[in-house]
């Protein structure tokens, strides 16, 4: 009976082959099955659009990755399907290439000691999650990356600014950084590029959609104002966790990178991915960006994704955050309570803290 159950569980987990996938016209793909869950997922290769797209299975993907010096995982960050796949890649690239280093902007620059301890297994996991200030879904989510690295020894870096660090800078600029102690201004990166950009057309298309509602009207010149500061520590956290990427790499020559972020630092190879390429120009470096397909039965996405990222992680889509109708006061109020907790010690009580796209 045990024979019995290793053959089909073996079975079951050969099974998750990638399928077939279909070209819908010349704008769009769709797969030929449904997604059945939201662990159920496809992973789809095109070499940002440069080559035809092709589903590979995880086996195949890791084989190619294994090929470059830094991996971008963009994330949906409570996507329990991107989750699964982070891990199961940390694995697979760990088997053809053990010196990996797992790179985090789920961790801040000023708790690494706290971070280095628990590896060391001089802290335990209270105090990762409560003096590391891990995010709320740690467990769940990041905490099976730790684990395996913990165990193989490899470095995780924490490579995200603090988060008060970066209301500051969206309350009052980039000025705000000559106020910070010398140990405040080692936690965000020294070099700190605004200037014009595809990345920065992009985050002000996002701003001024955000500022007038999506109905296309002009912004005023605080709402402008407030952009440009909110850019700037969008900025700062994607130079500061370029910067420590960067210096994890020069401290060890010959590893490769498993960086996690929000995927809109690194989606097109912008943010945080085009930082890193300046600052080491020599690395290769890929992305994988999520997609969460509108309907799971039919999944499909538009051809311009392709250019988002060396590989498309095709997922199932997360549900809506509110009802129609639902009153969202509460949640506006936790969420306001929270960003008031890491509000700048350098701004004036009555600011009010920035919340840069993640």
């Amino acid at each position: 009976m045990l024979a019995l159950l290793a053959a089909l569980s073996c079975t079951a987990f050969a099974a998750e082959a990638p399928q077939r996938l279909d070209k819908q016209g010349e704008q769009a793909y769709r797969l030929q099955q449904p997604l059945q869950d939201f662990y159920d997922t496809a992973f789809v290769w095109s070499d940002a659009g440069r080559a035809e797209p092709s589903l590979l299975d995880m086996d195949e993907l890791a084989r190619r990755l294994a090929g470059y010096d830094v991996i971008f995982f963009g994330e949906s960050h409570r996507h329990p399907g991107i989750h699964l796949q982070q891990q199961r890649l940390l694995r697979a690239l760990h088997a053809r290439h053990p010196a990996m280093i797992v790179s985090l902007e789920q961790f801040e620059r000023d708790v690494q000691p706290v971070l280095d301890g628990y590896l060391a297994g001089k802290l335990g996991e209270n105090a990762l999650v409560d003096d590391g200030r891990a995010w709320d879904n740690y467990r769940p989510s990041y905490r099976p990356l730790v684990q395996f690295a913990k165990e193989r020894g490899l470095p995780v870096i924490a490579a995200e600014a603090p988060t008060w660090a970066i209301s500051c800078i969206g309350q009052q600029g980039l000025a705000v950084l000559e106020r910070f102690t010398p140990e405040e201004r080692s936690w965000v990166a020294r070099e700190l590029d605004t200037g014009p950009g595809a990345y920065r057309d992009k985050y002000m298309k996002f701003q001024s959609g955000a500022a007038t509602h999506g109905g296309g009207a002009a912004m005023s010149e605080a709402a402008k104002a407030r952009a440009e500061r909110s850019f700037a520590a969008q900025v700062a956290r994607d130079e500061t966790m370029a910067e420590a990427i960067a210096e994890a790499l020069q401290k060890k020559p010959g590893a490769k990178v498993l960086h996690l972020n929000g995927n809109f630092h690194s989606a097109a190879f912008l943010g945080t991915a085009e930082r890193l390429q300046r600052r080491l120009p020599q690395l290769k470096i890929a992305v994988i960006d999520p997609v969460e397909v509108t309907d799971p039965k039919l999944p499909s996405f538009a051809g311009a994704a392709l250019k988002e990222g060396t590989v498309l992680q095709l997922v199932y889509p997360n549900p809506e955050s509110f009802a129609p109708g639902e009153d969202q006061s509460a949640w506006v109020r936790k969420v306001m309570a929270k960003r008031t907790a890491n509000a700048c010690k350098y701004a004036p009580a009555s600011a009010p803290a920035a919340a840069p796209k993640s």
